[in-house]
């Protein structure tokens, strides 16, 4: 029967002290990022299987087997996109046979940075931060040490791995599907200060514009507008030329734009076209259903947990961002300009 190594093993091939291996493996600090790089390498071709090592685990944290997760309330109550994103990373992280701990964040917990026990007290190898909860508080979180992943959201200011949309070049592809259609009155509608991703959102569809030859009408640019629907309608009623084309920063604004034209009396396609983002519930539910960018949710999850397990091993390297694509689906609510 093959001798079961041990970290004194792996310590005499080394030539460096016991308590050196066992920083190393565990991710506690004391230990060079090149040492601990060495020992991990070592421990595996000499087939160590220690219960909390870093490589038995596939970790390079506490050794604990358990990564947090954590959004503000508001996020957790997009069920129907973020909770997909959830369910991805809640199996992704059960095959690789580690526990998840979930805690939602509450204005309070994030204007005073209270952030949760299992993160306060180190008692997770890894997080992953879904969607924005403030940079603040995402800049807490990462001075702990603790490895951590962003997911649908980034900054400059946050110095962290990020999972994010390639939300210009999905904005230039629904735009151009617009101009392609014949249109050249192209309107923006969305709080684009709301968020990075609705800012790169309204940037694709100046860029598509810009790259077809047609002029920015400013006049058509609503970029400081609430997703809210009696706000939405006061917009488009009170238009005097309307667009022939709607590009929505997201879907509720889509099926907000959709219902406004049609009290206003204003045919979906036929007289408008209405192009969305997120291929959400309300794209889907809206009649016309709404031609929208879709967004593979499940990749999303999937990726998260990839990028935090390999920035477990990897903490001394620099920042990786992953842009991942999203797909055009043509639906009932767009249609040929006329006149």
């Amino acid at each position: 029967m093959a001798k079961k190594i041990s970290m004194q093993d792996i310590a005499d091939a080394l030539n460096i002290s016991k308590n050196s291996v066992s920083q190393a493996l565990s991710g506690k600090p004391g230990v060079s990022e090149a040492t601990r790089k060495l020992v991990e390498k070592t421990a595996q071709e000499m087939g160590y299987s220690g219960k909390k090592s870093v490589v038995a685990n596939g970790l390079a944290g506490t050794g604990t087997g358990t990564i947090g997760l954590i959004a503000s309330d508001y996020a957790f109550s997009l069920k129907s996109f973020f909770g997909e994103i959830y369910l991805s990373i809640e199996k992704e992280v059960a095959a690789r046979g580690m526990n998840l701990l979930i805690q939602s964040v509450n204005t309070e917990a994030r204007d005073h940075l209270v952030l949760p026990s299992f993160i306060a007290e180190g008692k997770v190898d890894g997080v992953l931060i879904l969607s924005h909860i403030s940079t603040e508080y995402s800049n807490a979180v990462i001075a702990t040490g603790i490895p951590t992943v962003m997911i649908d959201h980034h900054h400059p200011l946050i110095q962290a791995d990020a999972i994010v949309t390639n939300n210009r070049f999905g904005a230039y592809t629904a735009v151009k599907h617009l101009i392609g259609l014949g249109h050249r009155d192209i309107a923006y509608v969305g709080n684009a200060t709301l968020s990075p991703s609705y800012q790169e959102r309204l940037e694709g569809y100046r860029l598509a514009l810009q790259e077809h030859g047609i002029p920015l009408k400013e006049d058509f640019v609503f970029s400081e507008v609430l997703e809210d629907d009696q706000e939405v309608t006061a917009l488009v009623q009170g238009l005097d030329i309307q667009p022939s084309a709607w590009f929505c920063v997201n879907d509720g604004f889509g099926f907000f734009v959709r219902s406004a034209l049609q009290q206003h009396g204003i045919a979906v396609p036929g007289q408008a076209s209405v192009c969305s983002f997120d291929n959400g519930m309300l794209s889907r539910l809206s009649i016309p259903k709404i031609t929208t960018m879709n967004i593979d949710l499940d990749l999303y999850g999937r990726k998260a947990v990839e990028q935090l397990m390999w920035r477990m091993q990897h903490k001394g390297e620099p920042i990786i961002e992953l842009l991942l694509p999203s797909e055009l689906i043509v639906r009932e609510s767009t249609g040929k300009v006329r006149g």
